[in-house]
């Protein structure tokens, strides 16, 4: 999978992951799986930083192609028997609103470079190429000796046995560990698809893609598959991004809730879901205050009525 054309992003990814792997070195052991799990995940989220940006800009231009659903579904109506009109049509009012329909490819089309970058970068470790992409002998033997619960770094579920055991590893252990990461990897891609899928379906529900989408959302778990031939060093970084993808989703759309629609098709708006955050400053600032203590009744002692004989000073008869 390695691009020639690439080999300045496969050096800048090499040059990063040895800043971080360095900076972790001191205060960890450079050649512990720790060390090497810390510095993957901590490569994943930096670069999702980068491409944050394009998230928010996928996300923005989505809102607004659901706010003009009802806008689409009246063209489609008014021109189902011209598909190229009704095509200009809902192109010009793309167009006019600032919407990109293509807009949530960006995402997947900047991270593709980065996932064949860590693909070469960590394949050229696993095979002792130490001459390659700007990294030094010590950088790849520290990776090549890391193991995570078990499993070597560089290894794959299809390395056999006596190459799993010559990186001081039990293969069948090692195996074990290559599997249950793949599960995990294919379910995190199944849940951030699904969160995906069902947040458009039930913006869309006369979405004429929506079998398209369902197929889809069943069938990803099937790709993660593929990644047992990826070193587990890619398989971790895979996961960290799901994960990340996951997070980031639920947050902007608890921000962003579905737009509502009345009778006529106009937008009403829909206040956003509060954050964890704002509950607490909210429940911390409606927290009813405690009640001051009752003040002390005041019993003024009253004079006691006395006989009249006692009030005049005579005897009483």
């Amino acid at each position: 999978m390695e691009l020639s054309w690439l080999n300045w992003l496969y050096t800048a990814i090499a040059q990063v992951i040895t800043w971080i792997h360095t900076g972790y070195s001191t205060f960890i052991n450079p050649a512990s799986g720790l060390n090497w799990a810390l510095t993957i995940i901590t490569l994943t989220v930096l670069m999702r930083i980068l491409i944050f940006p394009l998230f928010l800009k996928q996300m923005r231009s989505s809102k607004k192609m659901q706010e003009l659903a009802p806008k689409i579904q009246d063209l489609r109506k008014r021109y189902k028997n011209d598909k190229q009109r009704m095509n200009q049509e809902v192109m010009r009012v793309y167009q006019e609103a600032g919407a990109n329909p293509l807009g949530g490819c960006l995402p997947i089309l900047a991270q593709f470079p980065i996932f064949i970058s860590m693909f070469t970068v960590l394949n050229a470790i696993a095979h002792g190429q130490h001459d390659k992409f700007g990294m030094t002998p010590e950088l790849v033997d520290s990776a090549r000796a890391a193991h995570i619960f078990g499993a070597p770094l560089p290894a794959t579920f299809f390395t056999s046995g006596a190459d799993i055991a010559k990186y001081g590893a039990d293969p069948v252990m090692a195996k074990i560990v290559l599997v249950i990461f793949v599960a995990i990897s294919s379910l995190t891609t199944f849940l951030t698809v699904r969160q995906s899928v069902t947040r458009s379906m039930a913006q869309m529900p006369d979405n004429p893609m929506a079998q398209q989408q369902k197929i889809l959302m069943y069938i990803s778990p099937l790709f993660a598959v593929f990644s047992l031939n990826f070193p587990l060093g890619l398989i971790l970084y895979w996961v960290t991004t799901n994960l990340w993808t996951l997070g980031q989703q639920h947050w902007f759309y608890s921000r962003n809730p579905m737009p509502q629609f009345d009778a006529k098709g106009n937008l009403i708006p829909v206040q956003p879901h509060p954050g964890l955050l704002s509950r607490f400053r909210k429940s911390k600032a409606t927290a009813p205050e405690p009640e001051a203590p009752p003040e002390p009744k005041i019993v003024r002692q009253q004079p006691t009525r006395q006989s009249r004989s006692k009030r005049t000073g005579s005897k009483k008869s």
